[in-house]
This record gives C-alpha cells, sequence and structure tokens, in this order.
C-alpha cells in the first residue's frame, strides 16, 4: 500500500524543481482522518464524500483525477491502520494551530453534510481534536461555524 501511495505522490504532486512538496502525506493524513469519520456511523453518503472532494479540492487544488486517487488511496491507508495516530502526529508535526482548527471545521462539515449529527461522529471529532492539542474552544467553534454553514446551505 505504501508503495502505491508513494507512487501516487511521487507521479502526480512534485514540484517543477524536481522536489516533492511537503504537504503530500499531509494531504493523505487529512484525506483519510475526513474518510475515517464518513465512515463512522456505518453509513457512507454521498453528500458526505462531494463534501470531502470539495474541501481537499479547495485545500490542495489538485486535478480531479488526482483527487479521486487521492481519496481511494486515503481510503485503502486507513482500513489498514491500527490508530489515528499515525494520521495525527503527522499533522501535529505540519500544521500550525490555524490549520488544525480548519481541519476540525471541515471535519466537522463533512458531518453536517448528510443533515445530521451522529453521536460517533462528534466522539471521533473530539478525539482527533484532543488529539490535535487543540482547545475544547477550538472544538465548539468548529461546531458552530460547521452547524450555521450547514443551515444557511439548506435555507438556499
Amino acid at each position: 500500500m505504501l508503495k502505491a501511495i508513494t507512487r501516487f505522490f511521487d507521479s502526480h504532486l512534485s514540484a517543477g524543481d524536481g522536489e516533492s512538496h511537503t504537504v503530500d502525506q499531509l494531504q493523505l493524513a487529512t484525506a483519510a482522518l475526513l474518510i475515517e469519520l464518513s465512515r463512522t456511523d456505518n453509513q457512507v453518503n454521498e453528500n458526505e464524500t462531494r463534501k470531502i472532494l470539495a474541501i481537499l479540492r479547495e485545500r490542495y487544488d489538485l486535478p480531479e483525477a488526482d483527487l479521486e486517487e487521492l481519496v481511494t488511496l486515503a481510503g485503502q491507508e486507513n482500513q489498514e491502520a491500527t490508530s489515528l495516530y499515525q494520521f495525527t502526529s503527522l499533522i501535529n508535526d505540519r500544521f500550525d494551530p490555524r490549520e488544525k482548527s480548519q481541519l476540525i471545521l471541515n471535519m466537522w462539515e463533512v458531518a453536517y453534510a448528510d443533515g445530521r449529527i451522529d453521536r460517533y461522529e462528534e466522539h471521533l471529532i473530539r478525539k482527533i481534536s484532543e488529539l490535535l492539542h487543540l482547545s475544547h474552544k477550538d472544538f465548539i467553534t468548529g461546531k458552530q461555524i460547521a452547524r450555521a454553514r450547514a443551515e444557511k446551505a439548506s435555507n438556499s
């Protein structure tokens, strides 16, 4: 599996000077956490999948084919992972507090994409927030912003 991921990043995410971007593993970790969240309630919802793609598209500006491959690889990596630590430790090493808060907000947006928050989704977001060393305020702020956005989208 790791060879497939490495090949993906080598062929799709290399910089013009031949060096790899530093965000390649970060993209995978981010996608894996979002995918894990979408699977938490045992119902992978099409709206959640679309939201994950939209978040990754906006955050990393990848072509559509690369995005879909990234999501597939992240899903496979997520199934093989034994804990969230391998993903959260990478994020802790490379994200600043603002970026970590943005990830939690994105997770809340995925959770709200199907119109409801499952208790397992909330538990996972709380756990990841704690593993990322974020405050309870960051956790709640992300939830409030995502809820407001979801309500606004459903009213339009």
